[in-house]
């Protein structure tokens, strides 16, 4: 897929993606409903309303490309899937539950088992992330938009990293090490991919958990940011897997911390 035709298709899901923000916020004001999920997370009917609104609009837009959520069956159990999207309508739940603002919004469109576009609206902080091709990946917020490539926004000599728990595990902590990190903070869902965009941390580094649909967006922005995405072996995360699992996992702003 040519560039022109990824940045038409980026563009035009922008204004859904604010919507389905505004639409998670009423919901959230309102008062939220929550069920218990097989796999024991919660879902709400704001995942459920967002989850409608940004998928009828990917289907509009790229009608003949598959689509793969977080919060529906269809097409998981397809295989070799190589082209699609995989949504996530709501990453970080449990702060969505908690009326914590770091939750995300997030669709990402496979190409040929690589993430190429991506679209991640935190919609409590009003930042909206979107990337379409290397070298084309930007913020907006408050109708302003900056063009993201990594650029390091912490002081000489520091390396934060962002982290899953405050309490991390020591094969962590032996990364941690390895990369000479002064300090990290708890962050839950994909925004983490977007503050390494920005340069506002250095680092994320965590075990196989969660699923393609948690990751594929962010990967997208961090990608065509200039970052570096890996495994814990400094191998390539391609997408489309059997039960859409995620391997280890390495964000790094740049080689040079």
């Amino acid at each position: 897929m040519i560039e022109e035709s990824k940045k038409e298709i980026t563009e035009n899901l922008i204004s859904s993606f604010i919507d389905a923000g505004n639409i998670s916020l009423e919901l959230r004001k309102k008062g939220l409903k929550k069920e218990i999920k097989k796999d024991k997370t919660p879902v709400t009917n704001g995942d459920i309303e967002v989850n409608k609104l940004i998928t009828d609009r990917i289907e509009k837009i790229t009608p003949d490309i598959q689509i793969v959520s977080e919060e529906s069956s269809e097409n998981k159990l397809n295989e070799n899937l190589k082209t699609f999207w995989l949504i996530d309508p709501i990453d970080g739940t449990h702060d969505y539950i908690n009326d914590r603002d770091e939750f995300t919004i997030n669709a990402g469109l496979i190409i040929n088992n690589r993430p190429e576009i991506g679209i991640v609206y935190a919609p409590a902080k009003k930042r909206l992330f979107y990337a379409y091709h290397e070298d084309k990946c930007f913020e907006l917020t408050d109708n302003k938009e900056k063009k993201l490539d990594c650029s390091k926004l912490t002081k000489k000599g520091e390396v934060k990293a962002v982290s899953y728990s405050n309490k991390l595990k020591p094969v962590i902590v032996d990364w941690h090490k390895k990369f000479n990190v002064t300090e990290h903070i708890k962050m839950k869902s994909s925004f983490k991919f977007c503050v390494i965009a920005t340069g506002e941390y250095d680092l994320y580094v965590a075990e196989p958990r969660a699923c393609e649909w948690d990751i594929a967006a962010g990967h997208a922005i961090l990608k065509n940011a200039g970052g570096i995405i890996t495994d814990f072996e400094n191998k390539e995360i391609l997408y489309g897997k059997k039960d859409f699992k995620n391997p280890s996992l390495i964000l790094k702003r740049s080689s040079l911390l």
